[in-house]
């Protein structure tokens, strides 16, 4: 979506304040009984790039509503300064269809679409004999319109269509094919493709780094960095943020606070924050105490009197200090897994194809007890195969894949949601899968992923995409297997559930296979390393991190 600061509704423009692109003045909203937000005020300034940081349901996909102008402030004001054009990436990419994924990105671009578009008019009026009369005039205005093309880089505008599009993951195929065929996540790809060719001057970006794969995910980032514009983005991968932001607003409690620094700052100062008002709490509460009790001890006699109502009085004056507001941070104690045999599982001599396309030619690959093996490579080399074939999902065309001793399989994939029963809630899917369990542990296991309260009573069916993927997960974990398969586990989980999942893996005594596009979990997580690339396979030994340190470059194919 892309927005003009002159006529977008619910707002006011803000003529005369370079510095603030966007001001929220004061803005009050509420969603039905939740109060999100209550007279909060925060700025978006020429250049800066801040991450929009809160819990789930905090309202922060509502705060780029009210700036697009989709959603106004109950009170309050939204002014964005006049003339500044904002692109607006969201989840919600409505319906693409009946043109390629190139053509559709180009549409985006501001100007010189609408500018092509006559281009296009005027060339197949020149071609019609019908309009031979208006031949002068069409041959003027086609010169026109040209220069004005040319003066927009229309001509370069394709090339860097494809550029933008290649660089998330695009091969040149489904360039050209019809967009309306791509799954959902490639839809979100040409979106965001639309957004980055514009280079409007404010960019914001709900949860960009979903279903991008790490290659996608790290020239974004490239892309982003090197913007000259203002941003202000959500991601719940923390690398990401951390290396693009250069401000953090927080959404927390109803208002609004602004970091200056990357999230890595926002984190510390947060701690050193709370640190101090916890400080300052302890010491008032110690103070109110002694208070009280002189005035409980003296308040019956009546030389003390005056004293007494003194210090009653400067009670009533004084400013409670409230305790720092504590973030929800669930922990869950996972059972151990059994213990496999020492080989897990053993690939000899695979051969896998796709119609001509040969994925592998004769693969060996052995997985050992307690290994945590992630597996990285380009698009399309194979990788979400590799785990089909351990897992038994698919066959190899040729060669052998065997299952090692006592070994009990758990495999998460995007397909598994799927599965889940629509007419059940996430309570009763939980006890559906743990008959013999206690409420209270499963409960707690709902908490863990995200489920707190009466949320555990919703139906599957109306569940999130991101909310299916913490049910599969938290039905996979309660009693764990002891060779975990993962296809993209931490795609939607905030980064609260994320880090509880990082814990409780770290703690986790059996063996792992996973692909994952965040680098906070791949070095968290891995001891071992499988590169997928054109020229073959090689393998690391220990994690992600060494495997950025020896080859210079965090994933196949992109130099560091």
């Amino acid at each position: 979506m892309v927005s003009d600061g002159a006529s977008a509704p619910g707002r006011r423009h803000c003529s005369g304040l370079r510095l603030h692109m966007i001001r929220l003045d004061s803005i009050s909203k509420q969603n039905g009984q939740q109060l999100l937000f209550i007279e909060a005020s925060a700025a978006l300034q020429k250049g800066e790039k801040a991450g929009l940081v809160g819990p789930n349901g905090a309202g922060k996909s509502t705060l780029f509503r009210m700036i697009t102008g989709q959603d106004q402030p109950d009170e309050g004001q939204i002014l964005v300064d006049r003339g500044v054009s904002i692109g607006f990436f969201s989840q919600d990419v409505g319906e693409m269809a009946g043109r390629s994924a190139v053509a559709e990105v180009m549409d985006g671009a501001g100007d010189v679409s609408t500018v092509a578009a006559e281009l296009a008019r005027l060339e197949a009026a020149l071609a019609d004999p019908e309009q031979a009369d208006a031949l002068d005039s069409l041959i003027e205005r086609f010169g026109e319109v040209q220069a004005r093309f040319e003066e927009l880089g229309g001509y370069a505008l394709e090339g860097r269509a494809r550029e933008v599009l290649a660089g998330l993951g695009f091969a040149q195929e489904m360039m050209e094919g019809d967009v309306g065929a791509l799954s959902g996540g490639w839809k979100m790809r040409v979106a965001l493709a639309r957004i980055l060719l514009m280079r409007p001057d404010v960019m914001l970006l709900d949860e960009p780094s979903n279903h991008l794969d790490l290659e996608s995910l790290i020239w974004l980032e490239q892309f982003l960095t090197g913007y000259d514009g203002a941003l202000l983005m959500t991601s719940h991968d923390r690398a990401f943020m951390n290396r693009i932001i250069n401000k953090v607003v927080e959404i927390d409690g109803g208002t609004l606070t602004s970091y200056s620094g990357d999230y890595e700052f926002y984190e510390g100062q947060r701690a050193m924050n709370e640190r101090q008002q916890q400080a300052q709490f302890e010491r008032q509460q110690a103070m109110l105490a002694k208070e009280i009790k002189f005035i409980e001890r003296f308040k019956a006699r009546a030389s003390h009197a005056s004293q007494v109502q003194s210090r009653v009085k400067k009670l009533e004056k004084i400013d409670r200090i409230e305790p720092p507001k504590r973030r929800q941070s669930v922990t869950f104690e996972f059972r151990a897994a059994p213990r496999s045999g020492d080989d897990v599982v053993n690939l000899k001599g695979v051969h896998k194809r796709y119609g001509s396309r040969v994925i592998y030619d004769g693969l060996d690959f052995l997985v050992r007890r307690r290994e945590r093996c992630c597996v990285l490579g380009t698009n399309g080399a194979g990788k979400s195969t590799l785990l089909k074939l351990v897992t038994g999902a698919t066959d190899p065309d040729a060669g052998m894949v065997s299952m090692g001793g006592s070994v009990k399989l758990g495999y998460f994939a995007q397909h598994a949601m799927e599965l889940l029963d629509g007419d059940r809630t996430v309570f009763q899917s939980l006890e559906d899968a743990f008959p013999q369990a206690n409420q209270g542990s499963l409960r707690a296991l709902a908490g863990c992923f995200g489920f707190s309260g009466d949320e555990v009573e919703k139906k599957c069916r109306v569940l999130s995409g991101g909310e299916k993927a913490r049910l599969v997960m938290a039905k996979m974990l309660y009693d764990p297997p002891n060779f975990l398969v993962l296809d993209e586990p931490t795609n939607h989980l905030d980064m609260a559930t994320k880090e509880m999942l990082i814990a409780a893996l770290a703690q986790y005594e059996g063996t792992m296979l996973f692909v994952s596009h965040d680098r906070h979990f791949l070095a968290a997580l891995s001891n071992r390393v499988l590169e997928l690339t054109p020229e073959g396979i090689h393998q690391y030994g220990g994690g992600y991190t060494e495997y950025v340190a020896r080859t210079g470059q965090e994933a196949p194919g992109l130099r560091g």
